[in-house]
């Protein structure tokens, strides 16, 4: 669930010697001290001045490429780092000449030499996921064009993405037309803006830490990556965006499962990054700078899974959050610089559902 208005929506297991290991749990600088940049232009703890919500960064060469909501619309900027965008001029790309309604999380990639940006705009029942593309990052994008997801109904935070060859489409939407959970939902896609055939639930918001805020229950801003098994991710934030318990959590598919088929989907056993303890899956620590950490971007080359990194080193990665210390509220919302590392033989669990109850591969883990 997201802020009402274009306004309010702006601020919207690896082997290794133990001391690296002991680096890596950590994910911080000594207190007082600097963070230093790292190959990637990346820093620890990395509040940037960009205050607003949802990011969606990525990489073309050496330029990362933002979409934002702002100006009355969808604004773009560029930079040699995520660090550096917040300084970045803002360019503004689609303006909501229609009055089409709240304008949210703008997700932008490459596909084809072309740049898309699928966003949601609409009033309260009637949000929708839309598209706009140009073939340059920040200028002569088309107008708006309705995405016909099937059925029709409620839906936000879209992002597509193409596995194995195929086409498709994933975002959160409610089952219904009344707003009693948001679920994630997966559809095929012809193209970049043309859905086919039906819509197939992959996640609903019905493990208990998950549920620690709702009215309604939340499964929001997926994300999608690759892990170095070739398995597909779904990185997603649950609990309400309005709460301090906002969190990313993990769906990963069985290796040869069917994106399609809902209990190919794995669900990690608590929140991944989060910064409250006891909603973390087990050995998953808290955050100490941020509250609230969700809506993560990966910031891959082209928004393209084909270009997820390898296992070893850490990765770039923005997220939303609130200082801790700081009211958690919409309008105290920050874009942050953080990294992730994947992490191996990871088991995720479940029960009483078909087919097995246990999957082992790879997870996540993100420092601020």
């Amino acid at each position: 669930m997201k802020p009402s208005g274009i306004a309010r929506a702006l601020p919207k297991r690896l082997t290794a010697a133990a001391a690296v290991v002991a680096f890596v749990l950590s994910g911080q600088q000594a207190f007082g001290e600097p963070a230093e940049p790292d190959a990637c232009g990346l820093s620890s703890l990395g509040r940037t001045a960009l205050r607003a919500a949802d990011p969606s960064v990525i990489r073309v060469g050496a330029t990362y490429v933002s979409a934002q909501v702002g100006g009355g619309g969808i604004q773009v900027r560029q930079a040699s780092s995520p660090d550096a965008l917040a300084s970045a001029p803002a360019a503004l790309v689609w303006r909501d000449a229609r009055n089409l309604g709240s304008v949210w999380a703008p997700e932008i990639v490459r596909d084809g030499g072309r740049y898309y940006i699928y966003f949601t705009a609409g009033t309260d029942a009637a949000h929708r996921m839309y598209a706009i593309h140009s073939a340059s990052p920040a200028s002569g994008y088309t107008g708006e064009v309705l995405l016909a997801l099937p059925e029709e109904r409620w839906a936000i935070d879209g992002v597509p993405v193409t596995f194995n060859g195929r086409r498709y489409f994933i975002w959160s939407g409610w089952e219904c037309t009344t707003n009693v959970e948001q679920n994630l939902y997966i559809a095929g896609m012809s193209d970049p803006l043309t859905p086919v055939g039906a819509r197939h639930l992959i996640s609903q918001p019905r493990e208990p830490w998950e549920r620690v805020v709702g009215n309604p229950f939340i499964n929001e801003a997926p994300e999608v990556i690759k892990d170095p098994n070739g398995q597909l991710h779904v990185v997603y934030s649950a609990n309400g965006s309005w709460s301090e318990q906002y969190c990313v959590a993990d769906l990963r598919l069985r290796a040869g499962g069917n994106p399609t088929y809902v209990w190919d989907w794995y669900k990690s056993n608590g929140c991944l990054f989060g910064s409250n303890r006891a909603t973390m899956m087990t050995g998953w620590d808290p955050t100490l700078q941020v509250n609230g950490p969700g809506h993560n971007t990966f910031a891959l080359p082209d928004g393209d899974i084909a270009a997820s990194p390898p296992a070893g080193p850490r990765s770039p990665m923005m997220y939303h959050a609130v200082a801790k210390g700081t009211p958690y509220h919409w309008d105290n919302r920050y874009w942050y610089t953080g990294t992730f590392v994947w992490w191996g033989s990871t088991t995720y669990r479940r029960a009483n559902v078909p087919g097995p109850t246990a999957d082992t591969g790879w997870s996540l883990k993100f420092f601020e």
